[in-house]
């Protein structure tokens, strides 16, 4: 596979009587446009073509469905103040863009030096990010926005299943609702976690639909919890960060493994 045949792959996949498609040989990047919205999304080949040699093979049907969903949704009204219950918080990279396509700045909220809180409206298979704009549409204040997001994630489901590698406990979050890692903004259900933590309790969101919580318990443990959050930052569909979090008293520390392992 290389980003020609990709490309190659990818229109055919995409083509419609209503689509456009413009490629961009020094970014090797791939633009779709709906000719009717004129709105577009524009897809890096070179992640893609990586990940399929890394042998996820399904890699192109999921850029394919996340691409028909973002057409879907573009060019089309989202009523902010009829779906107050679909707000959510979404966790990102810092490196992750702060305006839409159209150049409108997204709502954001610090969170660490690692990431950064979004927020979007559910639709159903896909949602969409709250730019200004939509805030000003509807007359919300960004904290009205914000606390309704908070308080929508704290009523998702927070089941999780549990590891135990050399001596340490590993609990993972997965539900594939798109707000997985969303999760670590659930302060109660962190709290409640902590009391049953024996070790060091970690956190960590290394792509969106997976949290990761440690009860580290011996050195060996950071070994695996970075392994795994690596693993997983490098397979996720939209990656967050590989970096895990010490969670005490309610705050967030990032923990440098191999520093940590200099300790001894």
């Amino acid at each position: 596979m290389d980003i020609k045949k990709l490309k190659g792959i990818l229109q055919g996949k995409l083509d419609k009587p209503n689509r456009t498609f413009s490629y961009d040989r020094d970014k090797d990047s791939l633009r779709i446009e709906n000719t009717e919205t004129g709105k577009g999304i524009t897809v890096a080949l070179p992640p893609i073509v990586s990940k399929w040699k890394e042998n996820n093979k399904s890699i192109i049907d999921e850029v394919v469905y996340y691409v028909e969903e973002a057409l879907n949704v573009m060019g089309t009204k989202s009523d902010m103040g009829s779906k107050e219950k679909n707000v959510f918080p979404v966790i990102r990279s810092t490196s992750f863009a702060t305006e839409s396509n159209d150049g409108i700045p997204l709502v954001t909220d610090d969170h660490t030096a690692e990431t950064r809180i979004y927020y979007a409206i559910d639709l159903g298979s896909t949602y969409r990010l709250i730019d200004e704009n939509m805030l000003k549409e509807k007359g919300w204040s960004h904290e009205q926005m914000k606390e309704t997001a908070l308080f929508n994630v704290r009523g998702l489901p927070t089941q999780m299943k549990k590891d135990e590698v050399a001596g340490n406990v590993f609990y993972f979050l997965n539900n594939n609702d798109g707000y997985d890692a969303s999760r670590i903004l659930n302060d109660a259900f962190l709290k409640k976690v902590s009391s049953d933590i024996q070790g060091e309790m970690t956190v960590s969101v290394p792509h969106q639909d997976v949290l990761v919580i440690g009860d580290i318990r011996n050195e060996t443990g950071y070994d695996v919890l970075q392994q795994m959050t690596m693993s997983f930052f490098t397979t996720g569909n939209v990656p967050i960060t590989a970096l895990s979090f010490v969670y005490e008293d309610g705050d967030l520390e990032p923990v440098f493994i191999l520093a940590k392992n200099r300790k001894k």
